[in-house]
């Protein structure tokens, strides 16, 4: 595909994510030729399809889809959890939406190594998807909010939030591209993928908590999407190791080696 098909493509799957989610969603990216393009370009495929999810804030069993199967996913703090195809099972207590069960750990499969790295890979593109569409709303908001007769972006604290959002973000996206064109070397052991996902979950953890205190009370309620955002964050940061668990982990693995592996050629 060259470049204007594939800006279609992109088009089309914001479209459909914008019209659907769940079960109606994964039906509708079937369609769209998902299936084919994870087994042909997965390397375009995963970044845009997660990345959209986050910011259009829909959902899809997409991951199951990487997978090849349902099985149990780990989740923070050593619990497991299965993604539902339909919901007609538990969802998780944090982002209700989201067909999410704890199950025992005793019949969980344990991924190999380059699926763990893959789905960490695919998490962190949702997790910087949505923190975008949380910085939108909140430069949004900053600009059309007005107190002592000027927009509060104007205020020094409301642009320092908004930059340090954008910083986190910008570079959670450099690391996700770094560790998807290391993904399949031979020098590839999963590190840069674990860096990627917690840098992720850093910037939507960081973008939660500014773009929180940028639009104030509004955010928490039902009405403004920001708080669908927060919750979501939340829940996918857990996905496959929270941010400080595999901040923890690296540290571990880097202790082990004895020196820190030079992950991309600047």
């Amino acid at each position: 595909m060259d470049d204007d098909e594939l800006l279609l493509l992109t088009e089309t799957f914001r479209r459909t994510m914008a019209g659907a989610s769940g079960p109606a969603l994964d039906a509708a990216l079937v369609e769209l030729g998902w299936t084919e393009m994870l087994g042909e370009i997965p390397e375009f495929a995963v970044p845009m399809a997660f990345r959209l999810l986050g910011e259009t804030g829909a959902h899809a069993s997409l991951i199951n889809d990487l997978i090849g199967e349902d099985v149990p996913l780990p989740f923070a703090g050593g619990s497991w959890v299965l993604w539902h195809r339909n919901h007609s099972a538990a969802t998780s207590v944090l982002d209700p939406e989201l067909p999410l069960e704890v199950v025992e750990s005793g019949g969980a499969t344990a991924l190999s190594p380059a699926a763990l790295a893959a789905c960490r890979r695919a998490i962190g593109w949702w997790l910087v998807g949505t923190s975008r569409t949380m910085l939108s709303l909140a430069r949004e908001h900053a600009l059309s909010r007005t107190q002592f007769g000027k927009p509060v972006a104007g205020f020094q604290s409301i642009r320092h939030k908004l930059a340090e959002t954008f910083v986190a973000i910008e570079g959670a996206e450099a690391t996700l591209q770094a560790a998807t064109g290391a993904a399949g070397s031979s020098s590839d052991d999963g590190l840069s993928s674990l860096l990627a996902k917690a840098a992720a979950g850093q910037a939507a953890l960081t973008a939660s908590k500014h773009c929180q205190q940028i639009l104030g009370g509004i955010g928490f309620t039902e009405e403004h999407d920001l708080q669908r955002h927060i919750k979501r964050a939340h829940v996918l940061d857990g996905l496959f190791g929270s941010t400080r668990e595999l901040t923890r982990e690296a540290g571990a693995i880097i202790r082990a080696q004895g020196s820190a592996p030079r992950l991309v050629d600047l």
